[in-house]
């Protein structure tokens, strides 16, 4: 009321009339045509009596002006009111991967109806957009995963920073290490969010000196995805209608090799040829059974000469040398051998699974009621596995405003309530509470995959720079395979090539 006051007074001034007495001009003619007589601008002189006929009524311009502006005030006003009585949205935004599909997922509100990482992830931002009551609408901004951090590290230079971004545990301590992500302690416990809960592979992989600096969203590790039917054919199922698994080096070739015998066809498909990554991870799994320390404690060199080293080294060359692996396979090429029948096992990760068990229910899939998966087996002296995971992360400038900083914690919060839905891609769950619950492990192969919590290892997070420690150790270990390099020269070149690149890491 005080502003249409304000406002009507400004409006009578304006004119050159008395605020006072404005309320009478109502008294000068039809009230009810003043949206008629609004068009002010069109008498030279707003002195001037009416032209329109009008005269001798005392309607004069004056007059039919001030109920113009009356009119357009009351609007005005109205506007104001019905402005502040709808909220004010806190937009904030959420980087990824995990890929686009809007055209199939975009109207989906429920994170229970997604399919696969992408539908599943999309829809539950969905859900959160449609189901929160403080009016937060969360903006996805979806990026390619392999350019993914060079993409991240151009927006956080230019100041262009996402409020909320995916982050491979792997990869957070670079960017905790150069202060770019906030500290979550108090504001998980202010929200309710139990870090007590997180797995132990979780928790380790978002805590730095002491402090958690992401949301754990999954755990994900390196697994043998089997063909039963072709194990079958081998003899390599036990009574119990479960695949044989090897306990030893030797165990693994002696079957890899009956296998090749009895179906004509390689034991393993690998990921080789224009990849890094996979090397890289069996490389890590065979380490981590044998107990090796690849990296010196404060995680600023590796040592490579170390018998650990050659065992995993000397069997991964000695089973493509004897053809017991699939040569020359890329990522895509590896997967789609397995699916066509042309391997036994695939070795990859916990993304695959909800694929392949698709694909198992389809009529005419080779695959068809023959799948299962199982953690890498253990071959030596304890069972491990290579497992990173992924999480949310907050970066410093995210956020503009308190407003968004704390959209940002309750999206946080959402995704840890929902947070069951994700493990239907396959991935690990980060909640004990949700590893031990019922309808996980009702999940196919949950029952048998659930130890990579406890067992699944990674890079000490105190190594910088592992996505190129990653790619440097991948692509000699690659060239190991495909060009036979001798193990002594591997172990001499990753030396070397790690060794420099951590030394040119700023402290």
């Amino acid at each position: 009321m005080r502003r249409f006051q304000r406002l009507w007074a400004a409006a009578v001034r304006h004119l050159g009339g008395n605020a006072d007495n404005a309320g009478n001009a109502d008294n000068a003619g039809n009230a009810g045509n003043a949206d008629n007589a609004g068009n002010a601008d069109m008498v030279g002189n707003a002195g001037m009596v009416d032209k329109s006929g009008m005269a001798g009524t005392g309607w004069t311009l004056r007059g039919r002006a001030l109920c113009g502006v009356m009119a357009a005030v009351a609007m005005v006003a109205g506007c104001g009111n019905q402005q502040a009585n709808t909220p004010l949205k806190t937009e904030i935004t959420l980087m990824r991967f995990f890929g686009s599909c809007e055209a199939k997922f975009g109207a989906v509100n429920d994170a229970s109806q997604g399919v696969g990482e992408c539908g599943i992830v999309t829809a539950l931002v969905n859900e959160f957009n449609a189901t929160n009551t403080d009016h937060i609408v969360v903006r996805t901004q979806v990026a390619e995963w392999a350019p993914y951090y060079d993409q991240l590290t151009a927006r956080l230079v230019a100041k262009d920073i996402p409020t909320v971004a995916v982050m491979h545990e792997s990869a957070l301590g670079d960017y905790v290490r150069r202060r770019l992500v906030l500290p979550l302690d108090q504001d998980l416990a202010r929200l309710g969010v139990p870090v007590d809960d997180f797995t132990a592979h979780a928790r380790k992989g978002v805590t730095f000196d002491g402090q958690i600096y992401a949301l754990p969203f999954d755990t994900w590790a390196w697994l043998w995805h089997i063909n039963t039917t072709l194990m079958a054919q081998a003899g390599l199922m036990g009574t119990d209608g479960k695949p044989r698994l090897p306990h030893s080096p030797q165990e693994l070739l002696a079957m890899a090799r009956q296998f090749k015998a009895r179906t004509g066809k390689p034991f393993f498909a690998w990921a080789v040829a224009k990849e890094t990554a996979a090397t890289h991870r069996t490389f890590q799994t065979l380490l981590a059974q044998q107990e090796a320390h690849l990296f010196s404690a404060d995680g600023r060199s590796i040592n490579m000469h170390q018998p650990e080293v050659v065992n995993a080294l000397s069997l991964m060359q000695q089973l493509y040398a004897e053809g017991l692996v699939k040569p020359n396979l890329d990522y895509g090429g590896a997967n789609q051998a397995f699916l066509n029948g042309e391997a036994g096992v695939v070795v990859v990760g916990t993304w695959t699974i909800d694929q392949f068990m698709r694909e198992a229910a389809r009529p005419a899939s080779p695959l068809k009621g023959g799948y299962t998966v199982v953690p890498f087996p253990q071959l030596y002296a304890r069972p491990a596995t290579f497992a990173d995971g992924h999480s949310w992360a907050l970066f410093k400038g995210g956020a503009a405003t308190p407003e968004q900083q704390e959209a940002a914690v309750k999206l946080l919060q959402f995704i840890w309530k929902r947070g069951a839905e994700w493990s239907r891609t396959g991935h690990l769950p980060v909640s004990r509470t949700v590893a031990a619950s019922d309808s996980f492990r009702r999940l196919p192969f949950r029952q048998g995959l659930e130890e990579i919590t406890r067992t699944g290892t990674a890079l000490p997070g105190n190594v910088p720079t592992q996505r190129a420690v990653e790619l440097l150790i991948g692509e000699d270990v690659a060239n190991l395979l495909i060009s036979n390099k001798p193990v002594g020269e591997v172990q001499a070149d990753v030396e070397k090539q790690v060794n420099k690149a951590l030394r040119k890491v700023r402290r």
